[in-house]
């Protein structure tokens, strides 16, 4: 049995589904009861409805798991205390394997959500725990949010430069990576990067999606102002609005590079390109209707 913490989200149930397609038995711990229905459709044998804030709540959802995979609820001011409660836990319920699902690039101060992913890092590194450490970069998957804009309108926003360049992944791939790593041996004590293209520019995001679709997609920068106004009114809280702020401040700045090197050796292929996901993900939401 493998306890997965964070289960309902899209990295949760993408993971659910590649651990069930190596015939592993799932234990889902999600936050509210209405969460309980989508993590049993992805696959999860067991769902336990708890706080990750509750040290006991952790510890009776790690009876009889031989592996733990955290992640924490996204952009979380919490990040630390959780890691710490969810190692202690894991300690005490003497579990076998702990992998942690980070951020690429942890090390970077100036962004609070991956510094305070480096802390947990460093808990790890502290516990004893056979652990592995994964970090993967920036989903492909983010700019299915600005998706009908990319359809309708033929303008692919982002609330930094254009000239900004990031390194992508895709979800699936992590998924698929992190599947491996809790079913295999020989991954204790290793942090990896998970990245599956070299640093796009975000026109050249824009070139793959109009190839794609097969009609003119332009990149365009927002202002950060209209980004958070819009986030507010979405009820997003201050400290998410804050981080994300300076996050999108450093991308401007130094950007987010990673090699795809490492990925590749953990599935025994190449990642998945940025095109490859356009392609597949306009087939798919054609096959939606969309």
């Amino acid at each position: 049995m493998i306890l997965l913490t964070g289960a309902a989200g899209k990295t949760g149930r993408a993971v659910i589904r590649a651990l069930t397609a190596k015939g592993q038995a799932v234990r889902a711990f999600v936050h509210r009861e209405e969460h309980v229905l989508s993590v049993t459709q992805s696959g999860a044998s067991e769902a336990v409805v708890g706080d990750m804030r509750d040290e006991l709540a952790l510890r009776n959802s790690m009876e009889g798991v031989a592996a733990v995979y955290h992640i924490c609820p996204n952009v979380s001011p919490d990040e630390t205390a959780i890691g710490n409660l969810i190692i202690a836990a894991a300690r005490s319920e003497g579990v076998e394997r702990f992998v942690y699902h980070s951020v690429l690039h942890p090390q970077t101060e100036a962004m609070p959500h991956h510094w305070n992913k480096l802390r947990v890092e460093e808990a790890l590194f502290e516990s004893g725990l056979p652990f592995t450490a994964l970090q993967p970069a920036p989903y492909m998957q983010n700019i299915l949010a600005g998706w009908e804009s990319i359809v309708e309108r033929g303008v692919y926003s982002t609330p930094y430069p254009v000239e900004t360049r990031l390194s992508l992944v895709d979800l699936e791939d992590v998924a698929e990576a992190a599947a491996i790593v809790l079913t295999e041996p020989g991954h204790d004590g290793a942090t990896y990067e998970l990245v599956g293209t070299e640093a796009m520019g975000q026109i050249e995001v824009a070139g793959a999606l109009s190839r794609g679709l097969g009609r003119p997609v332009r990149a365009e920068a927002q202002p950060v102002e209209s980004w958070e106004r819009r986030a507010r009114a979405a009820g997003m809280g201050e400290y998410q609005i804050d981080t994300l702020i300076k996050m999108f401040r450093c991308y401007e700045r130094f950007g987010l590079c990673g090699n795809p090197n490492i990925l590749g050796y953990l599935l025994r292929r190449s990642p998945t390109n940025f095109e490859a996901f356009v392609e597949r993900t306009v087939t798919e939401r054609r096959g939606d209707g969309d």
